[in-house]
């Protein structure tokens, strides 16, 4: 198996991504800015040592990524309205030019990156222009966090030209863990409140799942893929939703009761990507 490194190893995401791809037989160097109380010894643990390495530095990043065969790279300011809106912009842009620039540098055999659902479209203050929104959404920025990862889908595309190496962009949606399920009964009285993501979300093991789907999947230059789980936050129908939400949005295709409206077709085809977790299974389980 590969070693990969994998930046922004500490944060929600990143700490399931490790442990998928150790508990897949891959070495991991974790990448991170900084260790919080705890990180590096758990981290030790698990068989990932944690290195601290500020990726807005050239130098840093290809320190960090020399010894990596492959990189998942989650480390970005995670959303917008964290910080002002140019410092957003240009934070994210540097961690991403940096490790493109890097992996090219050392040569390595794949780059997997954290894109965004917020780069077709969102919030959907707008109405998007059908559902499900797919690939071909794209490009919609709203905000200097959506035009950061818009504008690094780009970069990765012509970097992966120069240097032939595939550049696979995970447009991830609202990513949860089984903590976080426990607030989505607080949603349902109000359909309003989740339309800005059409309603999606995704549980970190699938994002686990995608990633490590990504490193190995038959890939050429730098594709993007939605991945969102395969059903909304709702506990209304999905057809029934968009009606009273978006009237006039076209559903363009017949979809399933709670499917979701973030197209994963595209993952399914091209990663063999099959979500296994959702809320309904936890919240069922627990009640």
């Amino acid at each position: 198996m590969s070693t990969v490194a994998v930046t922004g190893a500490s944060g929600k995401t990143g700490r399931v991504v490790v442990a998928d791809l150790l508990a897949h037989g891959h070495d991991v160097l974790a990448v991170d800015i900084a260790a919080g109380p705890g990180d590096r010894e758990r981290m030790a643990g698990i068989g990932a040592p944690l290195l601290c390495a500020d990726l807005t530095d050239y130098g840093q990043t290809v320190d960090a990524l020399r010894d990596a065969d492959t990189v998942v790279h989650l480390a970005n300011i995670p959303a917008p309205g964290l910080f002002p809106a140019a410092h957003t912009l240009n934070t994210n842009l540097a961690m991403n030019n940096n490790v493109f620039l890097a992996a090219a540098q050392n040569k390595l055999s794949r780059v997997v990156w954290a894109s965004s659902e917020t780069t077709l479209g969102l919030p959907f203050d707008t109405p998007p222009r059908y559902a499900p929104v797919d690939e071909d959404h794209y490009p919609y920025p709203t905000s200097t966090y959506a035009l950061s990862k818009t504008a690094s889908e780009t970069t990765a595309g012509h970097i992966a030209e120069w240097s032939g190496i595939p550049f696979v962009a995970l447009r991830l949606s609202n990513v949860h863990v089984e903590q976080d399920y426990r607030h989505i009964p607080g949603y349902w009285s109000d359909p309003h409140s989740r339309k800005w993501n059409l309603w999606g979300y995704v549980d970190a093991r699938d994002v686990a799942l995608a990633c490590r789907l990504a490193l190995s999947a038959p890939m050429t230059g730098a594709p993007s893929f939605v991945i969102a789980a395969a059903d909304t936050i709702m506990n209304r129908p999905s057809a029934e939703l968009l009606a009273e939400v978006f009237p006039g949005v076209e559903l363009t295709r017949e979809i399933g009761t709670y499917e979701t409206l973030l197209s994963i077709d595209r993952a399914r085809n091209e990663l063999d990507y099959t979500p296994r977790f959702s809320w309904r299974d936890v919240l069922h389980r627990d009640a």
